[in-house]
């Protein structure tokens, strides 16, 4: 019987190893939920004018205190007057590693010309550009150490041309007094100032992705203006926004009295 049972287990061996190979090619294991466009559009509704902080106590609200809220991102402009900087959105996600490949070295300008347009076209493209659409916030997390400025003055226009409402990267960009001036909402680490090629490469487009220490799935919902970036679940976004409201509703109410006892006229944060 132990005979029979060894050849039988044996037997199994070749199946166990053609699975393991299987697996060996990668494996997602967290899906990329789908949202149509009406959908998006419904939900940022429910946060429309809404900021971090009131959408900060609507998440320790639903039981999801400390999550969501991104670390050492910040905004590279901010205007105090109409808020143009803030800015809410549902997500779109971008992956960019380090590059293992070698540096152009030195070479004819020609030849450079050549590689940088080839690495760009094969390395570090954007292929989330088709996934943007009214509404979508663009989620980068990029090279953590590379000096690379993958968002720029020309491509964040680009991005914005098709329905971007802003930009949060865990890493850099560069052209950033020109992307002041554009007036696009970013949010970043640090300024960067080279190119990809040489230094990163895109690894996916629209999964699960970590920017600010924070996980970001495609479909959550990002809340920017000047006390950060905070995530919100999909699956909890509605009753985030409700309890949201109610504290901006006090907040409103109670800044309005102060400005009256003051003297002071009121501003748009209060209206």
């Amino acid at each position: 019987m132990k005979f029979t049972l060894v050849i039988f287990v044996l037997s199994l061996l070749p199946a166990f190893a053609q699975i393991g190979d299987a697996f060996r090619t990668g494996t997602n294991f967290i899906p990329t939920q789908v949202y149509p466009a009406a959908d998006d559009k419904q939900l940022l509704q429910q946060f429309d004018g809404l900021r971090v902080a009131d959408v900060s106590d609507g998440m320790d609200a639903v039981g999801l205190q400390n999550i969501g809220l991104m670390r050492e991102i910040v905004p590279l402009w901010r205007d105090t007057k109409e808020y143009k900087h803030r800015f809410i959105g549902i997500a779109v996600t971008a992956r960019y590693v380090p590059s293992q490949k070698p540096p152009a070295g030195k070479m004819s300008i020609e030849d450079y010309d050549k590689w940088v347009g080839n690495w760009y076209s094969r390395f570090s493209s954007e292929p989330f550009m088709p996934l943007l659409r009214d509404g979508s916030a663009l989620v980068i997390e990029d090279a953590p150490d590379a000096d690379v400025g993958s968002i720029g003055s020309n491509n964040i226009m680009s991005w914005k041309s098709r329905g971007c409402v802003g930009v949060v990267t865990s890493s850099t960009a560069r052209d950033t007094d020109e992307i002041i001036t554009e007036g696009v909402p970013l949010y970043f680490k640090k300024t960067g100032r080279g190119i990809r090629p040489g230094r990163n490469e895109i690894e996916s487009v629209n999964r699960p992705i970590v920017c600010g220490s924070v996980l970001v799935k495609p479909g959550d919902v990002i809340v920017a203006d000047g006390d950060g970036v905070i995530v919100v679940p999909r699956a909890v976004a509605p009753e985030v926004a409700k309890y949201a409201h109610k504290i901006i509703d006090q907040d409103k109410a109670a800044r309005r009295r102060l400005y009256k006892q003051l003297g002071l006229p009121e501003d748009s944060s209060v209206k």
